[in-house]
């Protein structure tokens, strides 16, 4: 199991520092979406440069021109880019080939999709393998729940790892665990903590733990 960290709201500078006192409790760094708009690929490209051993994937969430923007992510040095899953599935295989030129991954992120039990089996029959459960914050509001999401989506995909996301802490990050998600992503709860440096590594420790447990089992 991996801990991501999703960093959004965020300037480049201060996402550099924080990375800096966290990258030994993260696995996986996302430049988030609010993050790309302010700062594009460049943003990217700096944690490639700073962070050459980490795991770099880009929020992108591509409805469009899938070959072209997934491409941009890869060459400015992302391991994954996202796209959505209730885009044009053709859009979705042009990420995937695109990301196959590059030998990276492509992560469908599944928010506000209609229809999980139909369109996972579409995308993944298409060469989906990694799917992001995802529960935005205005979703979180009126009560829907990533854990309920999760469960939803491991029912349905026979090929997939899966991440999750929507506010995951410390004290319930075991269950996303039970339910076999293979990376967690916490972004406010860790960049807006009083000590996001604790909570990181309090995170990380329990989250890595889970994975020292399964190989010595």
């Amino acid at each position: 199991m991996k801990l991501q960290l999703a960093l959004d709201d965020i300037s480049l500078t201060d996402a550099l520092i924080l990375a800096e006192k966290v990258r030994d409790y993260v696995d996986i760094f996302e430049i988030g979406s609010p993050f790309i708009i302010a700062e594009g690929m460049h943003a990217v490209r700096e944690f490639r440069r700073n962070f050459p051993e980490k795991e770099i994937l880009a929020d992108t969430k591509i409805m469009d021109a899938g070959a072209y923007e997934a491409g941009l992510t890869f060459e400015a040095g992302a391991d994954y880019c996202t796209v959505l899953s209730v885009t044009d599935t053709l859009t979705i295989q042009a990420c995937l080939e695109e990301a196959k030129k590059y030998n990276k991954q492509v992560f469908v992120d599944t928010i506000c999709s209609p229809n999980l039990d139909e369109r996972i089996k579409e995308i993944e029959a298409v060469g989906v393998d990694s799917i992001s459960v995802h529960v935005g914050v205005d979703q979180q509001a009126v009560g829907k729940t990533p854990l309920n999401a999760l469960k939803e989506v491991k029912a349905i995909s026979k090929t997939s790892q899966i991440s999750v996301a929507g506010g995951i802490k410390v004290n319930t990050v075991e269950e996303y665990e039970k339910v076999g998600a293979d990376i967690v992503i916490v972004g406010g709860g860790i960049n807006h903590a009083a000590d996001p440096v604790a909570t990181a590594k309090a995170l990380g420790t329990k989250i890595h733990s889970f994975t020292s447990e399964n190989v010595t089992a």
